[in-house]
């Protein structure tokens, strides 16, 4: 059979349906997984590397340590996608999903780096990521409190919450939170090029509208000479990671205690990216597979701090660049993956990546992003809202998912430990869409008992 790209499904792995193959299980030609994977990575690089910056300040990295977290995070983001996407046992999905720093456990990592130093962070992160391991199946077992309501309420809040991400690039994180002229030219004229290129281009090259957006955004930065390349060839071409470079971890019992109660939180937004692809890609997802993919988010803490890495979870970045594009090979995000790793293992590639002003990304951001929100709208219009309380769960919960994208300080006012979960509005989201449900549409009484089925179709 065709493929949308051109190209003839392959035979998958001994987990296609007798039926037919999975959308994920496509495999098209290698110069088009090639091309769209490393759109996926443009996508998601940011995100992978801002949070090793972050710790690189919060515990005062010189600028050759901070640049060997950085390449530490790049090459287990590659290597851990690689896993969720092909699978090594019983740890993988098996779906075109990604695995980034985690920027959940940032505020107590932070916290306990600046009190005892990385090895207590990496000491912490390695039991959390055990723990996870071993709750995954539980929480996939909750895969049956996931109706659309549910899901579609997610899946929106979590494109909501990424648009800020987007905006903060094309500000270039400013202080006044107002972009530069020459920020707001290169934002807004990298989603110029990107509408015009997805309607004036067909087939591979529109499918790679994104991509060829930020390459002549990135041009176009550059005869504004907003592109520094003095920095690509500073430092090492090659670099191999040192297990442990910063000494051998430290297990502290409070920060033990903290980091397990970042990973259930990680575990919760993973569930979700994770029934997002799901729904974006077309493909069903039962409690085997999300526990699989759950066990890989968990692993990226056992792993990261052994090459001197962070705590990891699935990402949605790249949700955005599925629904935009239709395609949904896994092996499209695995050449990606095989990216990231050589970006890991050469940082010198990794300069030519950074050398992408942040306002290109934003305006390229912008369309990702926003594309997420939508593709949770399109869930829940498969809702029905009939002579039941489906309209309030979706209602009340982006109203909560909303609270810390409107109010950054919103739970300021909280204990300490209930602001670093609550701050993550895909997590209050999740929390009241699922509670909301239960209590209107599982827990009834005689016909009153309404459960959140899609609507009927004709």
């Amino acid at each position: 059979m065709k493929s949308p790209t051109g190209g003839t499904d392959s035979a998958s792995d001994g987990r296609t349906s007798a039926v037919g193959e999975r959308p994920e299980d496509e495999r098209p030609p290698l110069r088009l997984m090639v091309t769209y994977g490393i759109q996926h990575i443009l996508a998601l690089y940011a995100g992978v590397v801002t949070p090793p910056l972050i710790m690189a300040a919060a515990v005062g990295l010189d600028p050759v340590e901070t640049g060997l977290i950085i390449s530490a995070a790049l090459l287990v983001s590659g290597l851990m996608t690689l896993i969720q996407t092909l699978g090594v046992w019983r740890f993988g999905m098996r779906m075109p999903l990604v695995i980034g720093s985690s920027f959940i456990p940032i505020t107590a990592m932070t916290s306990i780096g600046g009190a005892s130093g990385l090895p207590a962070v990496f000491g912490a992160s390695i039991v959390a990521g055990l723990f996870g391991i071993l709750i995954a199946p539980a929480m996939a077992g909750l895969i049956r409190f996931f109706p659309p309501v549910v899901t579609g309420s997610v899946i929106t809040v979590l494109g909501l919450a990424l648009i800020p991400v987007a905006v903060g690039w094309i500000t270039d994180n400013s202080e006044t939170g107002a972009p530069s002229d020459t920020g707001l030219l290169l934002g807004g004229a990298t989603l110029v090029i990107i509408l015009v290129l997805s309607k004036v281009l067909r087939g591979v090259w529109g499918r790679a509208s994104i991509l060829l957006g930020l390459v002549l955004g990135t041009l176009l930065a550059a005869a504004l000479g907003e592109v520094d390349f003095s920095s690509v060839p500073e430092g090492p071409v090659v670099s191999l990671p040192t297990p442990f470079h910063f000494g051998p971890p430290e297990f502290q019992i409070a920060a033990i205690i903290t980091m397990c109660i970042m990973m259930v939180v990680i575990l919760s937004e993973g569930m979700a990216d994770i029934l997002a692809v799901g729904a974006v890609v077309g493909s069903k997802i039962d409690g085997r597979r999300l526990a699989d993919g759950l066990r890989a988010d968990a692993a990226t803490a056992v792993i990261g701090p052994l090459l001197n890495s962070f705590p990891g979870s699935t990402f949605s970045q790249n949700i955005g660049l599925i629904a935009l594009n239709k395609v949904k090979s896994r092996y499209v995000v695995a050449a990606g993956a095989v990216f990231l790793i050589a970006l890991g293992l050469f940082p010198i590639l990794g300069r030519v990546v950074a050398m992408i002003p942040s306002p290109v990304l934003g305006g390229a951001g912008l369309v990702l992003f926003g594309s997420v929100a939508a593709a949770g709208i399109q869930t829940l219009g498969r809702v029905d809202y009939e002579d039941n309380q489906n309209l309030v769960i979706v209602a009340v919960s982006l109203g909560f998912g909303v609270l810390s994208i409107a109010s950054l300080d919103f739970f300021s006012g909280f204990p300490e430990w209930a602001t670093m979960i609550l701050h993550s509005g895909i997590v209050t989201a999740t929390a009241s869409a699922l509670l909301l449900n239960v209590f209107f549409n599982v827990l009834g009484f005689g016909d009153r008992a309404r459960r959140s089925e899609p609507a009927p179709t004709d």
